[in-house]
């Protein structure tokens, strides 16, 4: 290769990353899912396209490939808050484990059928395609200004950092079945040795990987720039050295990613951007690499089964499998029929796909291309339509008060408490609220004023203005409330907002029997002396969230507001 050609080669990829960024613009203003315009930019770059760059070096793409899917799923751990366990871990581990492998089953069988494979063969392509890619879900949801209920939101949310591992499992288990095909070895004790040196030891790693690399990021003194590279580097250790020992090292960087996301550290805010702009990067060269890798004019001859396998993917396979998943749970009807429709496919099936190809097998290109056009649809149908099925199905909130930005320092033998200086806006409860009226709670203390500059004298008695930055010592549990008082505030009380929660508030302690008497109705006895509260926590299985809707009679009982599990606040709408 001349050094001529390399500089081309550079100039060339700048250049698609850079059309990538300007792509998101329009790909926001017409609601389009921004991972399918880095996959077509990739594709008119690619041998049947514009650019007529040819690209099929299939152990390059899986190198790099499993590199960017380890840097995303480890942002995606880092984001993920210890608040969504409360209510969506079990629900969401069922659909990454229960629910996964019904995936892959139905379509399994179905690919079987409409291809003419063997069971095998078949299976691994239900294998392959099992598992979603929630975080362009998210990325959807984020870029229509969308809020979803605690409950959904959190439940894709960690599906998402964990249903990577089964399918990787299940991919590699059919690949090795097929590689014994004719043997005498036991298919079934393969299938166990793979999921326990898969889970477990992704389980384990991770757990261990992950204090170590905390450990290490609240002792060591570093230049504030190197707090970011150390979290990287030490997160992709973690995935390698799992991988390495046969593990599941996307289980085990998801693990760690989320002990950090969730431990207070020193420039914790420089180490989020940092790697929210890897997960980026990442996605955009990943994107493109698969479009590159594929040739439109050779998905003609599959179209017609792709598309049939793509209708029982996300008509049949995923609503069962959900429906399956989250059948103890008690889940709103409204909520699985959402949780089902998102079960948007991307790059890891794409990846998965090169499996077979680097194992040997035959028929490696037909189970790319079929799995890359399944992926191809289901990014098209489902993710120009989540926004609106969101909606439709009323998992939409109204829009609420987002935390303020603000700078903050923890301190270095104090991990509990943080430093923290918000901007007054004037939007804002803080404007005109006395210094001494500030909520400081469980351990927060104020500090003071800075104004034009200046840290003023007697800040207590000071009452706050707009563009007042304010200084407060708070403990990381009452950063939130803190954080409530500077937040811009929504529109109040907007047409929606007074909708959605009904005409009137409840106090959560009300008493069922006076509520009833008041609109003339005879509730059931059996709830005898029982509160609005206790009702709706009843209903809901001992996890309510914002939003929660129990119909009462002739009116609809809504939670408005909860805090750590605790009803604080019930709408009436009649």
């Amino acid at each position: 290769m001349t050094i001529e050609l390399i500089y081309q080669y550079i100039f060339g990829g700048a250049v698609l990353a850079f059309l990538c960024v300007i792509a998101s613009v329009f790909s926001r203003r017409v609601g389009a899912p921004l991972l399918l315009v880095f996959l077509l930019l990739g594709m008119l770059a690619g041998e049947d396209g514009f650019g007529k760059i040819k690209f099929d070096d299939f152990s390059l793409a899986f190198l790099f490939g499993n590199l960017a899917l380890a840097i995303i799923i480890f942002d995606g751990g880092l984001g993920t808050r210890k608040d969504s366990f409360r209510v969506s871990l079990k629900p969401a581990l069922s659909l990454a484990t229960v629910g996964v492998i019904a995936t892959a089953a139905i379509t399994g069988f179905a690919a079987h059928w409409i291809l003419g494979l063997p069971w095998q063969e078949g299976l691994l392509i239900g294998a392959i395609v099992g598992s979603t890619d929630a975080a362009a879900v998210f990325g959807l949801l984020r870029t229509a200004g969308l809020e979803l209920k605690e409950r959904t939101g959190a439940t894709l949310e960690i599906e998402s950092g964990s249903n990577d591992p089964m399918a990787i499992f299940l991919t590699i288990t059919m690949v090795q079945i097929l590689q014994l095909t004719g043997s005498d070895t036991n298919p079934g004790w393969t299938i166990v040795q793979e999921l326990v040196s898969q889970l477990g030891l992704g389980i384990v790693l991770g757990l261990a990987g992950g204090y170590l690399l905390t450990l290490l990021l609240k002792k060591l003194q570093l230049t504030p720039s190197l707090y970011p590279l150390l979290t990287l580097a030490g997160g992709l250790s973690i995935f390698g050295a799992t991988t390495i020992l046969d593990g599941s090292g996307f289980l085990a960087i998801f693990i760690a990613g989320a002990m950090i996301g969730n431990t207070s550290l020193p420039f914790s805010n420089d180490v989020h951007r940092f790697h929210d702009g890897m997960a980026w990067l990442s996605q955009i060269g990943m994107f493109l690499m698969l479009g590159l890798l594929i040739t439109p004019s050779n998905l003609i001859p599959i179209i017609f089964p792709a598309l049939t396998i793509a209708f029982v993917l996300i008509f049949v396979a995923r609503p069962i499998a959900v429906w399956l998943s989250l059948l103890p749970f008690h889940f709103p009807w409204r909520e699985q029929v959402f949780i089902g429709w998102c079960g948007l496919r991307g790059a890891v099936p794409i990846i998965l796909a090169l499996f077979p190809s680097l194992a040997g097998l035959e028929h490696t290109q037909t189970y790319f291309e079929l799995v890359f056009f399944v992926v191809l649809v289901s990014l098209v149908l489902q993710g120009w339509t989540i926004a609106p099925i969101a909606k439709w199905m009323q998992i939409e909130l109204p829009p609420t008060s987002k935390e303020p930005e603000h700078l903050h320092l923890p301190l270095i033998h104090e991990q509990d408490k943080e430093l923290l200086v918000y901007r007054v806006l004037a939007e804002s409860r803080a404007a005109g609220l006395a210094a001494k009226n500030l909520p400081m709670k469980e351990g927060s203390q104020f500090v003071g004023i800075i104004r034009q500059g200046i840290l003023i004298d007697r800040a207590e008695e000071q009452t706050l203005i707009k563009e007042d930055h304010v200084v407060i010592l708070s403990s990381v549990s009452a950063k939130e409330a803190v954080g409530r008082v500077f937040a811009q505030l929504a529109p109040s009380p907007s047409a929606e907002t007074s909708y959605f929660f009904g005409e009137f508030a409840l106090n959560p302690d009300a008493k069922l029997f006076d509520i009833a008497q008041a609109y003339g109705f005879q509730p059931d006895p059996a709830w005898g002396d029982a509160s609005v509260a206790q009702f709706i926590i009843t209903q809901f299985h001992g996890k309510p969230v914002v939003g929660d809707l129990v119909p009462f009679g002739p009116v609809k009982l809504i939670v408005k507001s909860i805090d750590a599990g605790r009803i604080l606040s019930v709408g009436l709408k009649l």
